[in-house]
């Protein structure tokens, strides 16, 4: 019989029915959102909505790695979701199940948010409705989440989620933070937060303008900000050319 180790948070032990048999609520929902190394799925409650994540199963050095030394993806998404309480969905709780003493299935589960589109859409889309404001205003949340002495290592456009529109004030969310450092930011740093939104070198300087006009930063931020993410373009594409596969500019 497998071990598991159940963490739920405090406030979400409403959920502890559900949380006690995950594999089996995971299995019977049919409400993929994502599926690929990992999977998403959702599940209704007792009228609330939740998101489960479902880690794919780590290789044998990579089980030992994360049962004695290193805490797991599921946990660590839920650690650093309680420290970023206020730029993430709430998280519910992780759990894990092990085999022969090893770490084997392990989940993550947090409230779904529910966001109206991504920074992905208005990258893309240059007819986006108040576009302009809507990169903007992602400067100024990107800003709050750096004063906060967060690095978000996988900051990438489908891991920010945005509620509102026009009328509306803009609410950012973000995703999949099992990669994350807490640290004081310098400029660099700073600079370096962008570097995964693949963005036209135009619309980083929307964003590095409205981020540096809140900031005593010293001049020259939008250069590094487009020097760290062409950096980044060029490695991907670098490493697409070695597995023949096509590259986007």
């Amino acid at each position: 019989m497998c071990k598991k180790r159940l963490v739920v948070n405090p406030s979400c032990e409403r959920f502890q029915t559900l949380l006690n048999d995950l594999p089996v609520a995971f299995d019977k929902s049919s409400s993929s959102i994502h599926k690929a190394r990992n999977e998403l799925k959702v599940v209704d409650y007792q009228n609330e909505s939740l998101v489960l994540k479902s880690f794919k199963v780590p290789n044998l050095i990579r089980r030992c790695i994360y049962t004695f030394f290193r805490p797991s993806k599921a946990e660590k998404s839920y650690r650093n979701s309680l420290l970023l309480k206020n730029f993430t969905p709430l998280p519910v709780a992780f759990v894990e199940y092990f085999e022969s003493g090893l770490l084997a299935n392990s989940y993550f589960v947090s409230e779904r948010y529910s966001y109206d589109f991504t920074i992905r859409e208005p990258l893309l889309d240059m007819s986006f409705p108040d576009r302009d404001e809507v990169l903007r205003a992602f400067a100024r949340f990107s800003l709050e989440l750096h004063d906060a002495g967060f690095f978000h290592k996988d900051y990438s456009p489908g891991n920010i989620l945005i509620k509102g529109n026009s009328t509306e004030e803009y609410q950012f969310k973000i995703v999949d933070v099992n990669r994350m450092q807490q640290l004081t930011l310098d400029s660099e740093m700073r600079a370096r937060g962008f570097e995964k939104l693949w963005a036209l070198d135009s619309d980083l300087d929307i964003i590095a303008s409205e981020y540096e006009q809140h900031t005593d930063l010293p001049k020259g931020f939008a250069e590094r900000v487009k020097h760290y993410s062409n950096k980044n373009k060029r490695f991907k594409n670098f490493k697409k050319r070695l597995k023949g596969k096509p590259v986007n500019d």
